[in-house]
């Protein structure tokens, strides 16, 4: 077996891995889920409870709850939640550990097809998929060291199976050298600092995709307040998701800006000028227009909530064109799709 073959197949252990973080972190959720519709129902028949009783009767009730009596739902509820809440931890738990498998096994994938071209692993549109499903699911993993955001993972491994999936399927393409205009040690500097962009960029998204949900939760959205909905409630307020957002997309921006200024001291090497009008030099303007105008808007002009976190999807959707479509619809001097 090659090392680009042994390459390949680890990528597809990551994802299958990735998979079962998938399953764990849905198990999770759909428990959350299942105890908040448990909840409810309790309580509202403790509610109801008193309404048929005297005072007296009711105080009793009451009475009997707080001292550890099962005569009330309240407390049936509570118990419930307490018994079953390292449960949840546990599948969670389960979650976060394949997680990192998966992602180790990514990394070494990626490293592996480095060795097998003879350089940086992110010269085409597979390499760079893969690499942007390494960043994302490392970025998740690291905040979440910090901070609990295992709410987060199976949106997460979610987009990292289907980037990864994307990759293999469609924009596979043998491990090879570099075209003369990529043979440049500006190739890790301009694209790795772009693909970690991207990654970041991958998890702000997510955030405001929840936070919308969320927000469309707490607003009484009859869709999102059916049952099987709960787990939204172990998701943070939609005010500290888009805080959470905004941070991950101010480094982001940071880092985009400086993919475009290397872009164009690269082009400047490479092709005697800083701009030409080049369809992914236009559309990584764009991306940066956008998140610049979201940052702006947001700090200055005091735009928050929905409309915060739809220039967000705005956004996320100007890079994954700027990948995809200018790619493949566009030809120009970027054209090095490798497909």
């Amino acid at each position: 077996m090659s090392i680009a073959e042994f390459s390949t197949d680890l990528v597809w252990g990551a994802a299958t891995v990735l998979a079962v973080s998938l399953i764990a972190f849905a198990m999770d959720l759909a428990q959350v889920s299942a105890r908040r519709a448990e909840a409810s129902r309790a309580e509202e028949e403790s509610d109801a409870a008193p309404a048929a009783e005297s005072a007296d009767s009711a105080g009793a009730s009451v009475s009997s709850a707080v001292e550890g009596g099962t005569p009330a739902g309240g407390s049936t509820a509570t118990v419930t939640a307490t018994d079953e809440a390292p449960q949840r931890r546990r599948a969670a738990g389960i979650g976060v550990s394949t997680a990192w498998l998966g992602t180790i096994l990514l990394g070494v994938a990626i490293a592996a097809r480095g060795v097998a071209a003879g350089r940086a692993p992110w010269a085409n549109m597979y390499e760079f998929t893969l690499v942007g499903a390494f960043v994302a699911l490392v970025v998740f993993l690291g905040v979440n060291v910090r901070r609990d955001i295992r709410w987060l993972g199976a949106f997460v491994t979610g987009i990292a199976i289907l980037f990864i999936a994307v990759a293999q399927v469609n924009f596979f393409v043998p491990a090879d050298g570099l075209q003369p205009a990529l043979q440049s040690y500006w190739l890790v500097i301009h694209v790795g600092v772009a693909i970690i962009a991207s990654g970041i960029f991958t998890v702000a998204f997510l955030m405001s995709v929840l936070q919308l949900l969320r927000d469309s939760r707490d607003e009484g959205s009859a869709i999102l307040n059916r049952r099987g909905w709960g787990w939204l409630e172990l998701t943070p307020t939609p005010t500290r998701l888009e805080g959470l957002s905004f941070r991950l997309n101010a480094v982001g921006f940071v880092l985009w800006t400086f993919t475009v200024i290397a872009g164009a001291i690269w082009a400047e090497h490479a092709w005697g000028r800083y701009w030409g009008w080049d369809p992914k030099e236009v559309w990584s303007f764009v991306v940066w227009v956008v998140y610049a105008a979201y940052l702006h808007a947001r700090t200055t002009r005091g735009w928050s909530g929905r409309r915060a976190a739809y220039f967000v999807l705005v956004g996320y959707a100007c890079v994954i064109f700027n990948f995809t479509g200018v790619n493949l619809i566009f030809n120009g001097k970027h054209s090095y799709s490798g497909m």
